[in-house]
């Protein structure tokens, strides 16, 4: 029965597509922007809340794009977890996700960025009293951002616990909402 659960999201299927469509748009706001944009920003969206992550290298650059995003009228909140950071590591990060393993140099953080959300997904699957199809999460040179709903205080207190646990894993902002089968 938990399986069964899990692979259900509490989330309708118009909540869903509208999520979807406003990701579209999130992204299609980043290409107009920078194509290169898309390598180094995620956005995920729940219930019409978009979490902004990543990397950019100025922050004229992040507040613009956060103004790009805001513009969007279905979107309710907009949380803005854009790290700035040089230039040199903007590209140390670039170079992370197209370079074959065995030939990066300075690219640590990216693999182990990727690792840690690998991890945090096992983990989440197979915990008990979890709904992990609920939340979506990023990890950025170690930080874990989290957005979702939880059923429960117990669920979100197990969730947090898990990815607080997770090797290589230095900080943590969620943007949970506690909802039961989704009531306001």
């Amino acid at each position: 029965m938990e399986t069964a659960k899990k692979a259900h999201e509490d989330r309708s299927t118009d909540q869903q597509w509208t999520d979807v469509q406003i990701a579209s748009s999130v992204l299609s706001a980043l290409g107009e922007k920078d194509k290169g944009l898309l390598l180094d920003v995620s956005a995920d969206v729940w219930e019409l809340r978009v979490l902004l992550t990543g990397t950019v290298v100025d922050h004229q650059t992040r507040q613009d794009l956060v103004r790009r995003v805001r513009a969007d009228r279905r979107i309710l909140k907009v949380y803005d977890e854009i790290q700035v950071v040089s230039q040199e590591e903007q590209a140390r990060r670039r170079a992370a996700s197209t370079t074959p393993p065995g030939k990066r140099e300075g690219a640590e953080r990216v693999v182990g960025d990727m690792w840690i959300e690998t991890k945090i997904s096992a983990q989440l699957i197979s915990a008990g009293g979890v709904t992990s199809v609920n939340y979506r999460w990023r990890s950025v040179r170690g930080t874990v951002y989290l957005i979702g709903r939880a059923q429960t205080r117990q669920e979100l207190a197990t969730v947090l616990g898990l990815v607080r646990a997770t090797d290589g894993v230095l900080q943590v902002r969620q943007f949970i909402e506690v909802r039961p089968n989704g009531k306001p």
